[in-house]
């Protein structure tokens, strides 16, 4: 990933008007939502287990969101573009 995409604003507000909806999706696999729910959950609940990690627990939950909502995409190419119309793709 590069560095200019994930410190840029668009990217983020993209990704926090698709996490929800996809997480409610029935389109899209309970194992694929797992993949993203059950990391964030682990470490907010244990977030003692990796103690080396300096990363705050809403920066782990953050660069999750993105993983997701990235994978998603390129999983479901056809998700945004029925869910959205004519909307584009963030790059």
């Amino acid at each position: 990933m590069k560095w200019r995409r994930l410190w840029s604003l668009r990217r983020w507000s993209h990704v926090f008007q698709r996490i929800f909806g996809y997480l409610a999706s029935s389109r899209i696999s309970l194992g694929d939502k797992l993949l993203f729910l059950i990391p964030v959950v682990l470490y907010w609940v244990l977030p003692d287990v990796m103690p080396l990690l300096p990363i705050d627990d809403i920066g782990v939950t953050m660069l999750l969101m993105n993983w997701f909502v990235s994978r998603v995409e390129r999983k479901y190419p056809d998700l945004l573009e029925k869910d959205q119309g004519t909307a584009k793709r963030v790059r």
